[in-house]
C-alpha cells in the first residue's frame, strides 16, 4: 500500500466506530437511580445495556472505565456490595445498567434470591434492554452460574456480548484457556454474539472496543 493511500474499507470502519465510542462516552454521564423493585425503573424512552455476571467480576470498574469516571460505579471487593439495579444515563442517548452480581455474596439466602428475582424479571420484561454484556473474570472461567445466565438470556431473547474482565491479573495460559472455554459454551446460546471481547479496566484494554460496539446501539 502507497503511503498516502485511504485506508481499506474494514479499517476504516473500524476507526470510526472506535471513534463513535470514543465520542459518546466523553458525554455526560449521570447516576439515575438504584432501584430495588422493578416497579420503579425509569421509562423506557432509551436504549439500556445491562451489565451482569458474578458477584465480583468487576460490573462497577467496566462502567468506570468506559464513561473514563474512577468513581462512577461503586466498587468494592467485598462481593455482593450491588444489590439494586443502578440506572446511569449516558448523553440522554444511553442508559447504563449495573446488576447485581449472581453466585456468591456475603448477604442472607433470602436477600440473594430476592434481587435475584429481581435480575430476572428486569431481563424478561424490558423491551429497550438492547444488550447484555456478560462478564466472565479472566482468571475463572466460565460457571454453572454463567450458563445459567446465557440461558436465561436466550429464554427472554436479549442479545449478549460476552466481555472478559481482568485479562492483566491472569497469566498468558489462563487467559487463553478462558477464552477458549467461553466460545465453545457461546456456541450453545444462540443469542449471544460467538466471539468475547477481552478487557483490563484498570489497563484500558479492550475498552475502545467495547465503546465502538455500544455506540451503534445508542439512541
Amino acid at each position: 500500500m502507497v503511503a498516502g493511500d485511504p485506508a481499506p474499507p474494514d479499517a476504516a470502519s473500524a476507526a470510526t466506530a472506535i471513534e463513535a465510542g470514543r465520542h459518546l462516552f466523553a458525554q455526560q454521564c449521570e447516576f439515575i437511580i438504584a432501584a430495588t423493585d422493578v416497579g420503579v425503573l425509569p421509562p423506557t424512552n432509551l436504549p439500556e445495556i445491562a451489565f451482569a455476571g458474578r458477584s465480583n467480576v468487576g460490573k462497577s470498574s467496566l462502567v468506570n472505565a468506559l464513561t473514563g469516571r474512577k468513581t462512577l460505579a461503586r466498587t468494592s471487593t467485598t462481593p455482593g456490595r450491588t444489590r439494586e439495579l443502578i440506572f446511569f444515563d449516558l448523553g440522554g442517548r444511553l442508559r447504563l445498567v449495573d446488576l447485581p452480581g449472581y453466585g456468591y455474596a456475603r448477604a442472607p439466602r433470602h436477600a440473594v434470591d430476592t434481587w435475584t428475582r429481581m435480575i430476572e424479571d428486569y431481563l424478561r420484561g424490558r423491551p429497550n434492554l438492547r444488550r447484555a454484556l456478560l462478564l466472565v473474570d479472566a482468571r475463572a472461567g466460565m460457571k454453572a452460574s454463567d450458563e445459567s445466565a446465557l440461558a436465561l438470556l436466550d429464554q427472554a431473547g436479549v442479545a449478549t456480548q460476552t466481555v472478559i474482565t481482568k485479562a492483566d491479573k491472569a497469566r498468558a495460559a489462563e487467559l487463553s484457556k478462558t477464552i477458549e472455554t467461553v466460545a465453545a459454551a457461546l456456541v450453545r446460546h444462540p443469542a449471544a454474539a460467538p466471539a468475547s471481547i477481552v478487557t483490563s479496566a484498570r489497563k484500558g484494554t479492550g475498552i475502545a472496543e467495547l465503546r465502538a460496539v455500544l455506540a451503534a446501539l445508542a439512541a
